[in-house]
């Protein structure tokens, strides 16, 4: 008798693994690319969580840390930076959390018990949502910018700088204007050993300089000084107003307003200019502050940061060349 071929059993077998292949492999990659995977950032071990406040409400959401990060590196640094900039913004910012974590913010607090941050960028780091990344960069750009900075989060995960043996209040700013970072105590009068004047590299599409104009009578207002109006054709020589001292960088750090000492920090934050004012004029109604970079101008510089990653320097290179004395560390 000739023998049968047995028939396998198997023979739906490769159509099973085909419809598991395209549910658990194709599926999500097709959902990433249209959908740029979603509103959570997924990492593994993520459980330490973050309570943010949004601006203008009393809502707080929970997020994951890491999810946290890759929000606030969106919001404050451009996708467009090489990817060890944005890995030391990812640490920066996660350091920053964590700091406010151990050490609440009563700013935050106050709004809401349960809140940890703002999402505010005049409180806390500024964070942005995926949705507002896909606004802000458009569709085209959009899935690489997100898989770029998800990466730099993932490939710095559970990274944080110490100072010894504390977590470090990482300061840092937009730019420097390239005069280089000031020393804490020449901006906020108090000095912290790792936020030290360190000259910073050449970016300058961050060394812009502006002028801003104000009529005296508005200085007056918002500075609370008694600033008297100068004959059109006198300057500096007179009228009340006189740098009192400098920081290192060459920026004022106090003026003498009307009779009234203000510290840079104060004309910066009252009249909103972008940076510490480099220099002034009066004439007649009017004064004029010169201003270049963004920001407050001590710790890491992000465009700093971005022209020295593309020096070649690592992530690691760039936080410990901004933040004197600092070490990474991980968390438990």
């Amino acid at each position: 008798m000739a023998l049968r071929p047995m028939r396998r059993k198997t023979r739906l077998l490769p159509a099973w693994l085909a419809a598991v292949f395209l549910l658990l492999v194709v599926l999500p990659c097709l959902v990433f690319l249209l959908f740029g995977g979603g509103e959570r950032l997924e990492v593994e071990g993520d459980t330490l969580k973050i309570g943010l406040l949004l601006p203008g409400t009393n809502s707080v959401v929970a997020l994951g840390l890491e999810e946290y990060v890759a929000g606030v590196v969106a919001a404050e640094m451009p996708a467009s930076f090489g990817l060890e900039a944005l890995k030391a913004q990812a640490v920066a910012a996660r350091t920053y959390a964590v700091k406010r974590l151990l050490v609440p913010d009563p700013r935050v607090k106050i709004i809401n018990v349960q809140a940890d941050l703002s999402s505010d960028p005049q409180v806390n780091q500024a964070w942005i949502s995926v949705e507002e990344m896909k606004r802000r960069w458009g569709t085209w750009n959009f899935p690489a910018y997100r898989q770029k900075i998800l990466r730099a989060v993932t490939e710095t995960k559970g990274k944080v700088l110490v100072y010894g043996s504390e977590v470090i209040d990482p300061a840092y700013h937009a730019s420097c204007g390239g005069l280089g970072t000031e020393n804490s105590e020449d901006v906020w009068k108090y000095q912290v050993p790792y936020l030290r004047r360190v000259p910073c590299g050449n970016h300058p599409e961050g060394d812009k300089e502006a002028v801003y104009v104000f009529k005296t009578s508005e200085l007056n207002r918002l500075l609370g000084t008694e600033l008297k109006v100068l004959p059109v054709g006198r300057f500096a020589a007179g009228g009340g107003i006189a740098v009192k001292e400098k920081a290192a960088s060459g920026r004022i750090k106090t003026l003498i307003l009307g009779g009234k000492t203000v510290s840079a920090a104060e004309i910066r934050s009252r009249l909103g200019l972008p940076s510490a004012p480099l220099e002034w004029r009066l004439e007649g109604d009017l004064i004029r502050f010169s201003t270049r970079g963004s920001g407050h101008g001590v710790g890491m510089c992000q465009y700093g940061a971005g022209a020295l990653a593309r020096e070649g320097k690592t992530y690691s290179e760039i936080l410990t060349y901004y933040y004197r004395g600092v070490r990474l560390a991980s968390l438990r």
